[in-house]
């Protein structure tokens, strides 16, 4: 079994805020893949590759430079030296990311990656696939999930605090067209593992989130103790 914590879950669910804050509280190191998908995106973008051309996106992904560096509180992303935290959160990026994740060459050599990184092990791996296909053998995986309205609302929030002049509505559109894709494509779509535990924060706040899924981690190492 691999020192690893899953958290799977569609757009605006909390599990990236939930993820950083848990790996806190553990001394565990965080692993946001999503970011890295976001990475190659927006390579492909600046480079303006094809998404059909698969040879010239082996190419890049089987080079790229990903880097997760932690600043006091702030994880930072440098994609060859350069912090892309910023750059890669953009709503282009956000759906050129799903877009790119379906892509097999481009899912495997991220899978590798990801998979590389974790060997050390005491990691939180945030994403889409991290409890079904990356990290199977996770010691615990959570599934984060949240009303269609309350992660609208939440994505909504997080953008104007960001000071972007955007409308409720043009993020429901954004966001169901996200889920759309990510649910249903061939390669790893996005759905829960089969152990995994399953948490609607709906009605919860982060701290709440947090506090259940330590109880369930604390829960699964009493029960590792005695086998």
């Amino acid at each position: 079994m691999q020192d690893i914590i899953t958290i799977d879950g569609p757009a605006g669910s909390g599990k990236s805020t939930v993820a950083k804050i848990l790996a806190k509280r553990l001394g565990y190191t965080y692993l946001d893949t999503g970011a890295m998908y976001r990475a190659v995106a927006l390579l492909v973008k600046e480079k303006g590759i094809s998404l059909d051309d698969r040879s010239a996106l082996k190419k890049i992904c089987e080079s790229i430079d990903i880097r997760f560096i932690q600043d006091e509180d702030e994880q930072k992303i440098l994609l060859e030296d350069r912090d892309i935290s910023k750059d890669i959160r953009t709503s282009e990026i956000d759906l050129l990311s799903s877009a790119v994740s379906a892509i097999k060459e481009v899912r495997d050599a991220m899978t590798a990656l990801q998979r590389k990184i974790a060997q050390k092990g005491k990691i939180v791996a945030e994403g889409r696939d991290m409890g079904t296909v990356v990290f199977p053998n996770a010691r615990i995986k959570f599934f984060l999930t949240a009303s269609f309205e309350t992660r609208a609302m939440r994505r909504y929030t997080e953008r104007k605090d960001k000071g972007e002049d955007v409308s409720l509505e043009k993020i429901k559109e954004e966001l169901a067209k996200r889920d759309a894709q990510d649910q249903s494509r061939s390669l790893a779509p996005l759905k829960p593992a089969k152990d995994a535990i399953i948490i609607d924060t709906t009605d919860m706040n982060i701290e709440e989130v947090v506090d259940k899924m330590l109880y369930f981690y604390r829960q699964k190492e009493v029960i590792n103790e005695k086998v």
